[in-house]
């Protein structure tokens, strides 16, 4: 067994839909150097693994060399913690025809040890360990970025299932009639309602089934984001108000179900989503509570992660490479 003290560092990498952010951690959790490259663009898995590490050699000279790290963490959606694989990704080009053995393409290309997880499992450690659910052992992970993602922690340890896909809670059905259609190819999946994405599609129905006046009308429909939306919002704009009433309602909804599942002891929201703030949080609080059961009535907490950023994702896949080293040692 190699000292840790020769390899103090992991590389943890967050795999977004729209950004992969990079950071070299040490064992303190400390994010020592950090890169990025956006996700989509590459014509193949080839492509944005070899763009990947043209990038990191970067931050890995810049920590003392790849002698220097001991292991890779990744968390990317549609990720199977126990094949190191992504699965038909929904919002990847590149990963959503198949299944892509991405932890193998990374260590044959850095030559360490790779693990990979589901991206919001990654969220999930990463706040466990040095975020707003330290000391917990019951709590859902909620991710609201380009799509919906959910690390539950039951007992103190991660769902993952028979088959390394547990815990896919954006895509349980909240609107079984006339539902959205989803990237997954089904119909009213929380994800196309509940992410930064289903917000801007909210906000674009919201747009054509009403005359209210709105900062929103300024702009292209098909250019609107759920930062315009929020911006709109802070700015006390009704309709922007009744498009995070009408997702905050939904999501509310949503968590009531999901608390029959695990009793969790909170609910920890995570993403670009969350910088909404109250306009979000308070319509999903009232709506969690007209929906739940009353036998968990006013148990559950609703948090905004601590961790900025994708730092909590960053963390939680840097703590998979720690795991994966000190297993195979």
């Amino acid at each position: 067994m190699e000292s840790q003290e020769l390899k103090p560092y992991v590389i943890g990498l967050d795999l977004g839909g729209t950004n992969s952010v990079f950071g070299i951690v040490d064992s303190r959790g400390e994010i020592k150097a950090t890169t990025a490259i956006k996700t989509q663009g590459y014509d193949n898995v080839y492509d944005y693994v070899d763009a990947s590490v043209e990038a990191l050699h970067i931050i890995i000279e810049q920590v003392g060399g790849i002698n220097k790290i001991k292991a890779m963490g990744i968390g990317a959606p549609n990720g199977n913690f126990y094949k190191g694989t992504i699965e038909f990704a929904p919002n990847l080009s590149w990963g959503n025809s198949g299944i892509v053995p991405l932890a193998d393409l990374f260590s044959k290309k850095l030559g360490i040890p790779v693990a990979l997880t589901n991206d919001a499992n990654a969220a999930a450690i990463g706040d466990m360990t040095y975020g707003v659910a330290r000391g917990m052992k019951n709590f859902i992970v909620i991710t609201l970025g380009t799509g919906v993602g959910s690390g539950i922690v039951v007992n103190g340890q991660l769902v993952y299932g028979s088959d390394g896909f547990a815990g896919e809670l954006g895509h349980v059905v909240v609107r079984p009639a006339d539902g959205r259609s989803c990237g997954c190819g089904r119909n009213g999946c929380l994800e196309a309602y509940c992410s930064a994405t289903g917000v801007a599609r909210t906000a674009r129905e919201f747009l054509v089934n009403s005359d209210e006046p709105s900062l929103l009308r300024d702009m292209k429909a098909e250019d609107i984001t759920s930062l315009d939306v929020s911006i709109a919002a802070s700015k006390g704009d009704k309709l922007a108000l009744d498009i995070y009433d009408f997702t905050g309602k939904l999501l509310g909804e949503a968590c009531a179900n999901f608390t029959a599942f695990s009793s969790p002891e909170a609910f920890i929201f995570f993403g670009g989503l969350t910088k909404a703030g109250d306009l979000l949080m308070d319509p999903l609080i009232k709506s969690y509570n007209e929906h739940v059961l009353k036998i968990y009535k006013d148990k559950a907490k609703f948090l905004i992660s601590g961790l900025e950023g994708s730092s909590a994702a960053v963390l939680g896949a840097s703590a998979v490479g720690w795991d994966i080293t000190d297993t195979n040692n």
